[in-house]
């Protein structure tokens, strides 16, 4: 029996370690690169380049999105000051989600999903609530999963360490970056 063919986004190479190695076996799996929400430039380059090396780790293919943060910000406009995890964050995946799933139907994929659940500083539940929205909306299933179950987070820093990948501070758009005072 063919494996359901699955558009993974990915956040990162990081968090999409323990994804991938555990979606691998189950379906044909290629991961979607989809972040212009990630500030500034230099960092969504340096992110792309550590995620093209974990797909090279585990022989699976990647799709490059767009990268356009004004396209962004003009979606999360009036969220500017939102607190980290709130409303601007839920806007934000319902905007990279949203795209997978296009993306995901323009070129026959049977399933999308992502692997912003692996963290532990996102909420899964609105992680999910987003993806089965985009679901009814577009009409291509979406992988419910929480990633972080069964130590999943600690074992994508595991990996990270053993492929010596960069480890961001910082979620990644302009706003959740920490600044020291």
């Amino acid at each position: 029996m063919d494996k359901q063919k699955l558009l993974l986004h990915s956040c990162c190479g990081p968090c999409s370690t323990v994804c991938i190695e555990r979606l691998k076996e189950n379906y044909d799996l290629t991961v979607f690169y989809y972040n212009p929400n990630i500030y500034p430039e230099e960092e969504y380059i340096k992110r792309k380049e550590n995620q093209k090396k974990v797909c090279d780790f585990f022989n699976i293919p990647i799709i490059d999105g767009d990268y356009s943060e004004e396209r962004w910000l003009n979606f999360v406009k009036g969220l500017e000051n939102e607190r980290e995890g709130g409303a601007r964050c839920e806007r934000c995946f319902y905007f990279r989600l949203e795209e997978t799933a296009h993306k995901a139907k323009e070129l026959g994929f049977d399933i999308f999903g992502t692997t912003l659940t692996v963290s532990p500083h996102k909420s899964t539940l609105i992680i999910n609530k987003v993806g089965k929205e985009i679901e009814e909306k577009c009409g291509i299933l979406y992988l419910e999963e929480s990633f972080k179950k069964k130590d999943g987070y600690l074992r994508s820093i595991n990996l990270s360490k053993e492929l010596s990948l960069y480890r961001q501070n910082y979620c990644g758009c302009r706003f959740s970056i920490r600044r020291e005072n």
